[in-house]
């Protein structure tokens, strides 16, 4: 995971972190304010029991980052996350499970979501986690990540509109293409910089340059579309996908 530590301060303007909670589970959100209170770097503006009041909340509080739970009543975190990518573009969805293997969380960061989070993470790395997804990263563990869609994306669909990367795929270079299939096979960009022998910074201005060309926000719904496009296959045997970065 990505991400400073959880002693890193406020974020990138100086100002506190708001923060909105979303779960169904009333001592899930309690256990949660309490873990986000204390740190002077992070402000819990409000609280929601579904993706219904997720989206009425974030319109009028506009909280940072949504700490988004997506198996819930009324409305999913999926649509709701859905629903605050269209509505409420400058806050941060980092999607909350309780099951590492979860055809949702694919959804989730497909709908928008700018990371994922299992429910048994630590504290500090939920304030990480936070921190990172404030600043614009992914947070999704590559391994996770890359374990996850090879479960429940399937390439090529048999039915629905192109996936998103698949028409702008024409548009990458050749070495953009090798920087993404890189990206999704779970390489971090120091890998991607060892196995293309190219600098850091370089590697990034790859990154950024995908990201535009495909339309796609972040790592996590870069690697969907590397999957979603077929320049990846799914893996259908059991077995850790190679690599084992950061997804920062």
């Amino acid at each position: 995971m990505s991400g400073a530590g959880a002693g890193a301060g406020t974020g990138p303007t100086g100002q506190r972190i708001k923060v909105l909670i979303v779960d169904d589970q009333p001592l899930v959100r309690r256990g949660l304010s309490l873990i986000l209170s204390p740190d002077p770097s992070f402000e819990v503006v409000g609280e929601g029991e579904n993706g219904a009041q997720a989206v009425t909340l974030a319109r009028r509080l506009r909280p940072d980052v949504v700490l988004m739970d997506i198996r819930m009543p009324v409305l999913d975190g999926v649509a709701a996350t859905a629903e605050l990518a269209a509505d409420v573009p400058g806050c941060r969805v980092l999607a909350l499970s309780t099951f590492d293997m979860d055809e949702y969380v694919v959804g989730a960061l497909r709908a928008g979501a700018h990371g994922f989070l299992p429910k048994d993470s630590s504290p500090e790395d939920l304030g990480a986690a936070i921190r990172t997804v404030h600043s614009g990263e992914a947070v999704v563990a590559p391994r996770l990540l890359t374990r996850l869609i090879a479960t429940y994306v399937r390439t090529p669909r048999d039915v629905g509109p192109t996936p998103t990367g698949l028409g702008a795929r024409d548009e990458l270079t050749p070495r953009e293409v090798e920087v993404w299939r890189l990206m999704a096979t779970g390489l971090d960009n120091t890998g991607i910089s060892r196995a293309l022998d190219l600098s850091i910074s370089t590697v990034k201005n790859y990154i950024t340059s995908i990201f535009d060309k495909l339309g796609v926000r972040d790592r996590a719904q870069a690697v969907i579309a590397a999957y979603e496009s077929g320049l990846v296959a799914a893996r259908t045997a059991a077995g850790e996908p190679p690599g084992d970065g950061r997804a920062g």
